[in-house]
């Protein structure tokens, strides 16, 4: 079974399980865009843009992603080894 890390992530579930900024820790939705440094999020109060380098998240509650090792395009991310 592959990896959460290199499949596409848009319209998965994402859950923000730890953050350098406290108030997004519990942020959940559907991913919409990524981009190298950032994934946007549609959560129940609106879209939200997150910054990969301060989040550690799941991807359909699978296993926990360090956003930090993810800080490249998708494009990029998907076919790389981690």
């Amino acid at each position: 079974m592959s990896s959460a890390i290199n499949l596409p992530w848009i319209s998965h579930n994402l859950t923000v399980i730890d953050s350098d900024d406290p108030t997004l820790v519990g942020v959940t939705g559907t991913v919409l865009d990524e981009t190298k440094k950032t994934i946007l999020v549609r959560t129940e109060s609106g879209d939200m843009t997150l910054a990969k380098n301060v989040i550690t998240f799941t991807i359909d509650s699978g296993e926990a992603i360090n956003g930090r090792r993810v800080t490249q395009r998708a494009e990029d991310r998907i076919g790389r080894r981690y």
